[in-house]
């Protein structure tokens, strides 16, 4: 059960990583940071502005 929960949040953090990019910003930063942050990181993602 655990591993699944891993797989979820690495998998969280790659489309976050996608998102990110497709808003003209850095995808390996928001990768890292949504390996810390995970759901939180995408809420930013979604508010913010592309560049």
């Amino acid at each position: 059960m655990e591993g699944s929960y891993f797989v979820g949040w690495g998998t969280l953090a790659l489309i976050n990583a996608g998102i990110a990019q497709g808003k003209n910003r850095s995808g390996l930063n928001w990768f890292l940071l949504s390996l810390l942050l995970g759901p939180v990181a995408t809420f930013f993602l979604v508010i913010v502005e592309k560049r």
